[in-house]
């Protein structure tokens, strides 16, 4: 790694799109940090193309099909990890639990101890697990010995109650609709930028006092 360089690697699953475009808004924030190495991956699929198909999801899909799939490796090589997930009954998807599933290797030999490992999420409903998401997300990241990192209050965005919006302390999130027809909104989508930004600047601090010693 050169200079004070941090790797930020942003590993999501996405099924109609709206956890991607978090996804995208949480590298743009991140790509604000100088020095910043941000990369973007998407976890395994586990569902086959045709009951994908079935569920009109193979279009949407396709908006992030160039992106590389991750390995558990995307986690060890970087700084940072930020997470990406939908929920799924209040809990991450199934397809990033059978990813994080494969990576006791990684717990066996400290491989993330010390790392920043932050979480953004989507629901259908404002209040279909927004949260609970995202905590019982972290309780993994805590296993593996990582710094949890979310959205202070000095991002204004999670004061907003003039509209309908994600976003926590926590982390950044989106509402999706029940027949995901609801698109990330600009407050959404400036939350995420600011998990980014903030994570990557934190990871930074991390990074170059280890340097220091």
């Amino acid at each position: 790694m050169a200079g004070g360089d941090v790797k930020i690697n942003i590993i999501f699953w996405s099924m109609y799109g709206h956890v991607y475009r978090l996804a995208e808004a949480v590298a743009e924030g991140a790509r604000e940090v100088p020095g910043a190495q941000v990369n973007l991956f998407q976890v395994p699929e586990t569902l086959s193309d045709e009951i994908l198909a079935k569920m009109g999801a193979v279009e949407a899909k396709g908006q992030f099909a160039h992106l590389p799939v991750a390995t558990v490796e995307s986690l060890a090589e970087a700084d940072a990890v930020i997470f990406g997930t939908p929920t799924r009954f209040g809990m991450m998807c199934a397809q990033m639990r059978a990813f994080l599933d494969a990576t006791g290797g990684l717990w066996r030999r400290g491989a993330l101890i010390g790392k920043a490992g932050s979480v953004f999420t989507s629901t259908a409903t404002q209040h279909g697990g927004q949260e609970s998401t995202i905590l019982s997300f972290h309780t993994t990241l805590l296993h593996h010995g990582m710094i949890i990192v979310g959205v202070p209050y000095s991002e204004k965005g999670l004061m907003v109650v003039d509209e309908v919006s994600g976003g926590s302390p926590y982390g950044a999130s989106t509402i999706a609709g029940p027949e995901g027809s609801r698109h990330p909104t600009e407050n959404e989508l400036a939350i995420a930028r600011f998990q980014g930004k903030h994570v990557t600047e934190i990871t930074r601090y991390l990074v170059l006092g280890k340097k220091s010693l």
